[in-house]
């Protein structure tokens, strides 16, 4: 059996399991199709790294402004008994670039995109740590499914459409691919099919994943680039080598033990807000308060900053430098100044019966990308040329090959070396901010995953030219002094000062160890969904079943009250989720 069940408002809206039960794997993703195109699965015998796959896929077609076949994939991973790794998926710019370049050009259009590394990663993730029972076909047939039959489209990702909307109609390879019967992008409860993708993807199943770099879909995305004045090519393409294991940066938080991606992604800069949280009492961050509010600003502020504060050096003393910042005795320095209390992207976690935890973040960047797309594949590009430093000597300065840099933090946290917590965030800057404080309540305040996914949340955004950082703040101020932290509160918090959770966000998709067993949490934030399967060998036909044993099946964006949301059904001829 299949359950599909979201994070509610109140505790009382999420019921997990029966009490003692512990589920043979768990899917948490942006979107119910996605979640349960994971689920489906691990119902057929896969492992984590499979269904992650197939979620990633699913994401690619049912979330598209977010991430896809033209963006790139971070993941980090722990199979039983073994360390956690990362899978670096960092894509590289173009191998040859202009001697001049206008900063609009990284931003939007055909100039925009690093040389894509999902399809890349995804292979390489089958292939190494796939548990061998699922070939790679069969990963993206529910992906091929919800393109060619179509899914309903759910109240956030309608929203990213209506927000979009005016820039995605002046793009005129977009178009063909957004635009409803009536002229306008997709509504809530709409159809979206997308059969050109659906084509790209049954190629990519028959074909295999060289195809997207040495094949068919290479020459038309090389055709794609010098029909439009694209700068890569296809030696760019075909010069995509598999990516990197590495190991991940770490720290020691209350008890447990963090891991995340290393650079070019920005996992250490939350790492260091972590380190910089723990140099507050404990009392000052058990509970929802004023008291916690002003040491998560601080600890957030000094973190971000540091993220600016840059060295000028190669990308190897870049990362020596980081794992000196991450040290405690740095954390301590940099908390006596502190004041005492008075893309878009999209990221899923996995678990499978055998205890691997996979954690993805993947993106194109910005809402859509470079806001073009492939018109004979069917997929929108990213933009993450933008990521790059124009200034030389830097980092991550503007170079051919070069690495884009992200703020990309999937995480796993563990207690006595066995995974507790796994989670991450889309949200560009505040994945950082969103994925500390996560932790910081799931740990400190202790009243489980779904409390610490729905806690309202801040952000303080840095800037490094004139010095005034703003503080972004999801919920009421009362008692917060931000003159005294120094703090300006953003023209634009307006929009976020409310009782309502805000994408702006993020969307946290999570897996927690409690009692009596592993459980999800999907942000109420945006679409996400939590999908569970008590069984590896039970057949698979629904999205979600009528509720049992006082069961709820809630989509994480209806939060009324403790009222339960919209039941998810499907049925297997149309394969929708609605």
């Amino acid at each position: 059996m299949i359950r599909i069940l979201a994070i509610g408002l109140a505790a009382q809206a999420l019921i997990v399991l029966q009490a003692g039960a512990d589920p043979a794997g768990i899917v948490s993703s942006a979107s119910p199709e996605a979640t349960s195109a994971g689920v489906e699965i691990l119902e057929q015998g896969g492992n984590a790294m499979d269904a992650a796959i197939a979620v990633q896929f699913a994401l690619g077609v049912t979330e598209p402004a977010m991430s896809g076949l033209g963006g790139q994939s971070q993941i980090i991973l722990q199979r039983p008994g073994e360390a956690p790794v990362v899978i670096n998926g960092t894509s590289f710019a173009p191998g040859r670039l202009p001697d001049t370049v206008d900063p609009a050009d990284l931003k939007t259009g055909w100039t925009a995109m690093t040389v894509p590394s999902t399809v890349k990663v995804m292979d390489f993730a089958h292939r190494q740590y796939g548990g061998g029972e699922i070939a790679w076909a069969d990963l993206l047939e529910p992906a091929i499914r919800y393109a060619e039959d179509g899914f309903v489209v759910g109240n956030f990702r309608a929203k990213v459409y209506a927000h979009t909307e005016e820039a995605l109609l002046k793009s005129p390879t977009i178009v063909p691919f957004v635009v409803m019967p009536d002229g306008h992008v997709p509504a809530k409860g709409d159809l979206m099919r997308q059969p050109v993708l659906a084509d790209t993807l049954r190629r990519l199943a028959t074909a295999g994943a060289d195809d997207f770099y040495t094949g068919e879909i290479a020459g038309a995305i090389a055709d794609d680039m010098a029909r439009y004045g694209g700068w890569i090519t296809r030696a760019d393409l075909a010069a995509t080598s598999d990516p990197r294991i590495m190991a991940p940066l770490s720290t020691s938080y209350r008890g447990v033990q963090v891991y995340t991606l290393p650079p070019p992604a920005g996992g250490w800069v939350m790492l260091l807000a972590l380190n910089l949280l723990e140099q507050f009492p404990a009392e000052h961050l058990a509970q929802e308060s004023p008291a916690r509010t002003e040491a998560l600003l601080q600890a957030l502020q000094a973190a971000h900053r540091a993220r600016h504060d840059l060295p000028e050096s190669d990308l190897v003393n870049y990362e020596s430098d980081i794992r000196a910042r991450l040290s405690k005795a740095h954390a301590g320095s940099l908390s006596s100044a502190f004041v005492p209390p008075g893309g878009e992207t999209t990221h899923f976690s996995v678990m499978d019966a055998d205890g691997m935890v996979v954690s993805v973040t993947a993106s194109i960047d910005s809402y859509f990308g470079a806001r073009v797309a492939s018109p004979s594949l069917g997929f929108f590009y990213n933009n993450y040329m933008q990521s790059f430093d124009l200034e030389p000597g830097r980092p991550f300065s503007l170079k051919p090959r070069g690495m884009a840099y992200s703020s990309m933090s999937s995480t796993i946290v563990t207690r006595d070396s066995n995974p507790v917590l796994v989670l991450g965030s889309p949200g560009s800057e505040r994945i950082i901010s969103t994925v500390a404080q996560v932790i910081s309540h799931w740990v400190d305040v202790g009243a489980g995953i779904e409390a610490a996914v729905d806690a309202l949340r801040v952000h303080v955004a840095v800037d490094a030219e004139d010095g005034r950082d703003n503080a972004y703040l999801e919920g009421p101020v009362e008692g917060v002094d931000l003159a005294r932290l120094g703090l300006d509160l953003s023209t634009a918090s307006d929009a976020y000062i409310q009782r309502d959770r805000n994408a702006y966000f993020g969307g946290v998709h999570a897996l927690a160890l409690e009692t009596p067993g592993w459980v999800g949490a999907a942000d109420p934030r945006r679409d996400g969904v939590v999908g569970y399967t008590d069984t590896r060998a039970a057949s698979i036909g629904q999205c979600g079943f009528p509720p049992q044993n006082g069961e709820h099946a809630v989509r994480g964006d209806e939060r009324a009250s403790g009222v339960p949301g919209e039941r998810l059904r499907h049925e297997p001829s149309e394969g929708i989720c609605q």
